[in-house]
């Protein structure tokens, strides 16, 4: 089955989801501290290191940004807006349940493949975020959750959908795609859009897709 890129597909390459922004000196510092935290995790990573890597005085940096913990936390908000979009974009598309979960979990499989750094510091260093920007993430990722839960729960009810628990299938499906961020690495092996097409497979078999109209 071949899928359909969405409209929201990810960008080519792997820009941080900060890099739109502001200006360059913002974005490069954005690049520095993605790529920074992704090979030596938050706690590994000084300003030092991201100032040098974006060719930056350590002074410098604080001229954009008060802390490590702000640069993470913009680095978050963003990958989170940024997939939070594309998930709305997929259930507002036309056709079935069955094809609106085609085009989510593409574009969500494919999200976290072509953008497999960022998204792995926006997943897996939440920790390192205060109290309150974690409470915000928090929020996005729900609004997130609430998204795929409910495509599951309406295709049930349309009966579309054979699972005998949607959200716990909506939980699982999420947690298949942001995994891909973890072991994916471009160059070796399958492309965004093999694996696209391969996590579909899987979603729709998961969910008990019962009705295939096409869209």
């Amino acid at each position: 089955m071949r899928v359909m890129s969405p409209a929201v597909n990810a960008p080519s390459g792997d820009a941080p989801p900060g890099a739109a922004l502001a200006g360059d000196a913002r974005s490069r510092l954005l690049a520095a501290a993605v790529e920074a935290f992704a090979a030596k995790g938050f706690h590994g990573t000084t300003t030092r290191d991201i100032a040098a890597a974006a060719g930056m005085s350590p002074a410098a940096l604080y001229v954009h940004h008060r802390s490590k913990e702000e640069l993470l936390h913009a680095i978050s908000s963003e990958g989170h807006r940024r997939t939070l979009a594309l998930c709305e974009e997929a259930v507002r598309s036309e056709g079935s349940h069955a094809a609106r979960l085609d085009r989510l979990v593409a574009a969500f499989a494919r999200h976290h493949a072509v953008n497999h750094t960022s998204a792995r510091v926006v997943n897996y260093e939440l920790a390192a975020l205060s109290e309150a920007h974690r409470a915000e993430i928090e929020e996005q990722r729900r609004r997130i959750e609430h998204v795929v839960r409910d495509l599951l729960v309406a295709g049930v009810e349309a009966g579309e959908f054979q699972t005998p628990d949607p959200v716990m299938t909506a939980a699982a499906l999420l947690s298949l795609g942001v995994d891909v961020a973890r072991w994916y690495r471009t160059g070796a092996g399958w492309t965004p859009e093999q694996l696209a097409e391969h996590y579909v497979v899987l979603a729709r078999r998961m969910a008990g897709v019962v009705d295939d109209r096409p869209a």
